[in-house]
């Protein structure tokens, strides 16, 4: 990585943009520690971007037009004024392409890579360094792309996810109702495997099959669902599995961009065996009053007696209240047929 010194601190001007649906916005280029900064005009933090994972979507023509790799909606425009900084990103690429690893080349690539510093660094402050700027680089398209094949892996112990014709667009609506109108594919009910709940690196959540077909109303569900992106919330998803798989599971994402099959199937057989992360009764209670839940059935299917849920009964944000309904009376009774016979 000798080659970023003479880029440290480079900025410069451009034009940004999040998603084809979005404004462009005129931003600040900042350029270091292997990595693109992207600010609004108030120094505001609006992406990271990994030199590794840039690829550039117009090769020698202006403005120079940068994406990150595998997701070319989001966009980074810089023009003739910022030449100093294309010249530097375009020599980073090529310096980080000619360093890439072989596969079979594993040792060769750990000298030549990082040598003294990997050694020296390993047995004090690299592993949790390490791991943060990893977390911190990965790319939202790259966390969706993991979620997606740790769910494979899950699916062959659990079998396949469920779904209907008449329950995909109620399963859909109660994402919507309880994640927000982003969320609308982010639920996946399966047959086995998964105790309740859990959740993935991209925003996935999985539940049991008996979360949908026994609760006798959907706010019970919902309760589930919210919870478990509680947990989600309270720690990143891609650090909890960085962490689970390996000091060498972050170093291979963050150079590569790949995990290896056996990290994936490791954490895949964690995430149906570990215990659900237990969550304080405030925080819970805020996320039910703020998705304008209601908490008391939720506490209900938690504990049937209520003793150790009295909390969320008691300060029930919505008593006295009438909230949104979770969902139609119909579309409840279409989701729970989502596992057929």
């Amino acid at each position: 990585m000798t080659a970023l010194k003479e880029f440290q601190r480079l900025e410069a001007a451009g034009v940004w943009r999040a998603t084809p649906a979005d404004q462009r916005k005129d931003v600040i280029v900042s350029l270091g520690d292997a990595s693109l900064t992207i600010l609004d005009l108030r120094e505001n933090v609006l992406a990271h971007w990994s030199i590794a994972a840039v690829a550039r979507a117009n090769k020698g023509q202006r403005p120079a037009i940068y994406h990150p790799d595998g997701d070319p909606g989001e966009t980074l425009e810089l023009d003739d004024n910022g030449v100093e900084m294309i010249d530097a990103i375009e020599q980073l690429r090529t310096a980080i392409d000619r360093t890439r690893p072989k596969p079979g080349k594993l040792r060769l690539w750990i000298t030549g890579a990082l040598g003294a510093a990997v050694i020296a660094g390993i047995v004090f402050w690299l592993p949790d360094a390490l791991l943060r700027h990893t977390v911190q680089v990965v790319p939202a398209v790259k966390r969706a792309e993991i979620g997606d094949a740790l769910l494979s892996r899950i699916t062959r112990i659990s079998g396949q996810a469920c779904m209907t014709r008449d329950a995909r667009e109620p399963l859909r609506r109660l994402s919507s109702r309880v994640l927000g109108p982003g969320q609308r594919g982010a639920l996946v009910v399966l047959p086995a495997g998964v105790r309740t709940t859990a959740h993935l690196p991209g925003g996935r959540i999985l539940l049991n099959k008996a979360l949908v077909e026994d609760p006798e109303e959907p706010d019970v569900t919902a309760g589930y669902i919210l919870t478990e992106r509680l947990r989600a919330l309270t720690q990143d998803p891609l650090e909890e599995m960085l962490i689970e798989t390996g000091l060498w599971s972050s170093l291979r994402l963050l150079t590569t961009g790949e995990l290896r099959d056996t990290d994936l199937e490791r954490y895949s057989e964690y995430l149906l065996s570990k215990e659900p992360m237990p969550l304080s009764d405030d925080v819970v209670l805020a996320a039910f009053e703020t998705a304008e839940l209601r908490s008391t059935p939720y506490a209900y299917a938690v504990d049937i007696t209520g003793e150790t849920t009295l909390p969320l009964i008691e300060a029930d944000p919505m008593t006295g209240r009438d909230p949104r309904p979770v969902l139609s009376d119909a579309d409840w009774l279409r989701l729970q047929g989502i596992c057929g016979e």
